[in-house]
């Protein structure tokens, strides 16, 4: 049990850290996408001449908020979930339940790195047909975007997804070894819950 809280204790720290850190860029990715899509409707509708970047631009950020703000969702039991069967069993069958389901999770997003990881090399290949770096505003060229900046995002969830199951599975073992006292509780999650 020692060993355990001697990983989960750093790796809690660790996961607190850069999810709150994801989910400020989340949010600012959200903001940004708004922002670009308002800019877009104001120039199709309005102006009548449309812009070629801010959809593609709309999608990238998208993309983002998603592989920052999904690991904070999945700590703080933001995702779906049936309990039926967890609620109907006694105590330490549902935490044995739930421990069978983090292991699951964590083998599909295992698979997931290892995949999304040659898909963001593959994406070097291939450069954006819209979004480029203005630097021909500041006396450069501008520069096309390389699609592999809008695959990392996905990528980069997978990690964070991964350290918060790698925790998650910790707490649960712990819990079922009946440290449950000893654990300090996850921030309090700000999410409406579905009854």
């Amino acid at each position: 049990m020692r060993i355990l809280k001697a990983v989960l204790i750093p790796l809690q720290g660790l996961n607190t850290f850069l999810l709150m850190v994801g989910l400020w860029l989340a949010l600012l990715a959200l903001a940004a996408m708004v922002a670009v899509v308002i800019l877009q409707v104001w120039y199709r509708y309005v102006l009548g001449n449309a812009l070629p970047w801010p959809d593609e631009a709309a999608r990238f950020l998208m993309l983002w908020m998603t592989g920052l703000a999904a690991p904070w969702g999945l700590r703080h039991h933001g995702f779906v979930a049936i309990e039926m069967l967890s609620a109907a069993l006694p105590s330490a069958g549902a935490r044995a339940l739930n421990l069978v389901f983090l292991a699951l999770g964590l083998t599909v997003v295992s698979m997931s790195l290892s995949l999304g990881w040659a898909h963001v090399n593959s994406g070097w290949l291939f450069a954006s047909s819209s979004l480029r770096l203005p630097l021909d505003l500041v006396g450069g060229s501008a520069v096309k975007v390389k699609l592999a900046w809008m695959y990392m995002s996905i990528w980069i969830g997978m990690v964070l997804m991964t350290l918060v199951l790698v925790e998650l599975i910790l707490r649960e073992i712990v819990k079922l070894a009946g440290g449950e006292q000893s654990l300090t509780p996850l921030d309090a999650s700000d999410l409406p819950e579905a009854e």
